[in-house]
């Protein structure tokens, strides 16, 4: 099980990228070459963003991509569901069967608490939070 995948972490960098610019858009082939993201997977990726309504895209001359929410208003849970669907640590074996065990299942309620844990402390990160954290989110 994977907690972020490619498409969220590359989005994450695409959007932190895109935040710390001073001009009005960014490019495909300036994210591609400051960030080392496949260009494929980069288009992709901010052409989702933006039918996600979190980037707008501008053609033309001068044109490429900004955001249309504030950095601190776009959070990594965010990215996740777009790109990797509802959040999920656990899944019962039963699945989509009523479970015999489902009102006094230990395991179930110790799992549930570090699924809300666990995206307590995810919704908290925004681009804002890793931009102060860590500074520039370029290619390691």
């Amino acid at each position: 099980m994977k907690l972020i995948t490619r498409n969220t972490d590359y989005a994450m960098r695409a959007l932190c990228h895109i935040a710390q610019q001073k001009k009005e858009a960014v490019t495909v082939t300036e994210m591609v070459a400051a960030l080392g993201i496949p260009r494929p997977f980069l288009r992709k990726i901010v052409q989702t963003l933006s039918g996600e309504g979190i980037l707008a895209s501008c053609k033309g001359q001068g044109g490429g991509f900004s955001l249309r929410k504030r950095p601190g208003d776009v959070r990594l849970t965010d990215l996740i569901r777009v790109f990797q669907g509802t959040i999920q640590l656990n899944e019962c074996i039963f699945k989509k069967k009523i479970c015999p065990m489902r009102r006094s299942c230990a395991l179930k309620r110790e799992i549930d608490g570090i699924e809300r844990d666990a995206l307590t402390r995810l919704h908290k990160v925004s681009i804002a939070s890793l931009i102060r954290k860590g500074g520039r989110h370029d290619a390691d």
